[in-house]
């Protein structure tokens, strides 16, 4: 099983593969639906890296992914240039889960 990266910055991309970790650079909805799509149909793909700009580009899709695909795991990675802050998206998503204000 081995991790794969979807990313909108060709920086984060780079720094994947000097780790060993494959992607693809996509900068539209279209692109990034089929890179998913293709990702999640791998059997040797495990974990999907996706960069924040590109989940902010369908979260409804990324949301019902996460809650229904029992054999791959896809998690959100901040980037360089990105400006969202990964702890208010977390407390977000809790506080929406739960519905109780953190």
């Amino acid at each position: 099983m081995r991790f794969f990266l979807i990313s909108d910055n060709v920086d984060t991309e780079v720094g994947m593969r000097l780790v060993g970790i494959d992607g693809v650079v996509v900068h539209e909805k279209d692109a990034f639906l089929n890179a998913l799509e293709d990702a999640l149909q791998d059997p040797n793909i495990a974990i999907i890296l996706v960069t924040t700009k590109l989940v902010e580009l369908a979260p409804q899709i990324i949301s019902e992914i996460k809650l229904t695909e029992s054999r791959k795991l896809i998690v959100e990675i901040p980037d360089r240039h990105g400006t969202t802050n990964i702890g208010e998206a977390i407390d977000q998503y809790v506080s929406e889960a739960i519905g109780v204000k953190l």
